[in-house]
């Protein structure tokens, strides 16, 4: 299987796992761009639990070879909500048993930023700073 037949197969992987994709490139990076069923002001942490998953599936499966995600989640198509990614290496470390998923899950968690209303990314904050700027 050639590697765009792979990455084909991704996107109705992807749609069984919920995800509403948007646009898919199979290069590496992979870069997935989905619209989000949670159009607040921050990213559903739940959404990329399971696009990770669906990935994690297919590499399970010898159907995907891990490369490093650029996901973009969007409100509507050209809205922008933010940004996450997840590194080849963590996908290789958690399939040989070298980190956890929870840590897993830390690492993508901590790339995340949120666009802001001037269309400028900003670094996911506690909400103790989203409060003091109100």
């Amino acid at each position: 299987m050639t590697g765009d037949e792979r990455t084909a197969d991704l996107e109705p992987e992807l749609r069984s796992y919920g995800v509403s994709v948007e646009s898919i490139d199979g290069g590496d990076p992979l870069e997935l761009t989905y619209m989000t069923a949670f159009p607040g002001r921050e990213i559903h942490r739940g959404e990329i639990g399971r696009a990770l998953n669906a990935l994690i599936e297919q590499a399970e499966a010898d159907e995907w070879d891990p490369v490093r995600v650029e996901g973009t989640v969007v409100r509507a198509p050209g809205d922008v909500l933010g940004t996450w990614r997840a590194e080849a290496e963590w996908f290789e470390a958690l399939a040989s048993y070298e980190i956890s998923e929870t840590e897993f899950s830390t690492r993508v968690l901590d790339t995340v930023s949120h666009e802001t209303e001037g269309g400028d990314e900003d670094d996911d904050r506690s909400d103790t700073d989203a409060e003091a700027d109100r």
